[in-house]
């Protein structure tokens, strides 16, 4: 079998949220493929940086652009930037993510205190953004000269509900505790459904659609939360950054062809349980 199956070469891929930890490495694994990303993010000197890294390093020249994905008005005249481009593909991978970092979660996110405006931004982002990135980049990727692929990027706590023992050693109810929000769950379980819906709803032009469901990955997270989480891991361990991007290369290329309206999920096993 010739690898050729998995090459870019020739073709653009969108990527939103593409200055976060997981987004600047599906960016790394487009130009590796030698296909060109479009990097759409608010922190626009980020995805700038790696733009320069990536020119340097793969001879590409990807595009930046600012916008809010929320914001129907900003994408169409994000879309007629690019409208003469061949996009061969688009990741949904923009969401507002509260990591886990050395310090633990910094907000308690219990419901009892979540607002509505919290809610709605969260939703805004994640969900929101990728319907509407959908639709206006879907009728571009379907008329490329390759075989087009939506990856929309959700998580294995879309598959499970979040272990909120891991965040704290107080239960969810108490007032002091800290816990992943509810929206985190809502939103990745709601991107399966949207994977599925497109995915039907796109076939008979061509346009793929599936969706990564990544297990979390090892990035600045305490001693203490690492061993607790590696504890429900089969694999006992978080992912390391790259490795999802083989896993972005076989669902944007023609090496998934028959492959659309399934998920993808590659967590060290913990789902199994």
């Amino acid at each position: 079998m010739s690898t050729s199956i998995f090459s870019l070469t020739g073709s653009h891929y969108i990527v939103t949220g593409s200055s976060g930890l997981l987004g600047q490495q599906h960016c790394l694994s487009i130009a590796e493929a030698g296909g060109t990303p479009i990097m759409i993010d608010l922190d626009i000197e980020q995805s700038s940086n790696l733009a320069n890294s990536i020119h340097h390093q793969f001879n590409l020249t990807p595009l930046v652009f600012k916008a809010d994905i929320s914001r129907e008005d900003e994408l169409q005249v994000l879309l007629s930037s690019i409208i003469d481009l061949n996009v061969a593909g688009l990741i949904n991978n923009a969401s507002r993510n509260p990591t886990v970092s050395s310090s633990g979660v910094l907000f308690s996110n219990r419901i009892e205190d979540f607002s509505i405006d919290e809610w709605n931004r969260d939703l805004s982002v994640g969900l929101t953004g990728s319907f509407l990135c959908t639709k206006t980049f879907s009728p571009l990727i379907y008329n490329s000269s390759k075989s087009g692929s939506i990856v929309n990027i959700s998580s294995d706590l879309g598959l499970i509900a979040p272990n909120q023992s891991l965040y704290s050693d107080i239960p969810p109810t108490r007032p002091d505790s800290t816990v992943k929000p509810v929206t985190y769950s809502v939103i990745k379980s709601a991107l399966i459904g949207l994977t599925r819906y497109t995915a039907t709803y796109y076939a008979h032009v061509g346009l793929r659609c599936n969706c990564l469901c990544p297990g979390g990955v090892q990035h600045q997270q305490s001693s203490d939360f690492l061993n607790r989480i590696n504890n429900l891991i089969p694999m006992a361990r978080m992912a390391s950054v790259d490795e999802y991007r083989g896993a972005i290369i076989f669902l944007l290329s023609s090496a998934s062809s028959y492959m659309t309206g399934s998920v993808l999920s590659i967590d060290g096993g913990r789902t199994c349980w």
